[in-house]
């Protein structure tokens, strides 16, 4: 097996072809849809705005296909623990879109999750990779 200078590639498979190869794993095993609840960013240009009187709001992101998994809890801990799989090409659409350095970034900036009508709160995520490149995205949600 060889390494290119770029990390790119591991043997003769890139770390794209696995980014494409979670993206059918997904749409396959998937089918659920989940929201990030973000904070809106634009502001009212009255005076209340500038003075904090006034709610921005929130705004929704769609993520879908994605493949939700519930996880154990502990007697003393939260309600419910759901494991989000998210596609990597998804997230990096949303982070050019919203110039945004890095999925870690993305996700504190969260104020939460939706699914199926419910609010959950973002616990913990983890990145998958593949010969240096981000194929795939866990999310801990928890009610």
């Amino acid at each position: 097996m060889t390494m290119t200078n770029t990390g790119a590639y591991f043997g003769s498979i890139s770390g794209a072809a696995v980014a494409r190869a979670a993206d059918a794993m997904l749409r396959c095993m998937g089918g659920d849809e989940v929201q990030l609840v973000m904070p809106a960013m634009g502001m009212p240009p009255d005076p209340s705005g500038e003075l904090g009187l006034v709610d921005p709001g929130v705004e929704l992101i769609s993520f879908a296909p994605v493949v939700i998994r519930t996880l154990a809890t502990a007697n003393n801990g939260p309600r419910r623990r759901l494991e989000v799989l998210l596609p990597a090409s998804a997230i990096q659409e949303e982070l050019v879109a919203r110039n945004i350095a890095s999925a870690g970034g993305l996700f504190d900036g969260a104020l939460g999750v939706t699914h199926d009508g419910e609010m959950f709160h973002i616990e913990g995520y983890a990145t998958e990779y593949f010969a240096g490149s981000a194929y795939l995205y866990r999310l801990v949600i928890v009610d």
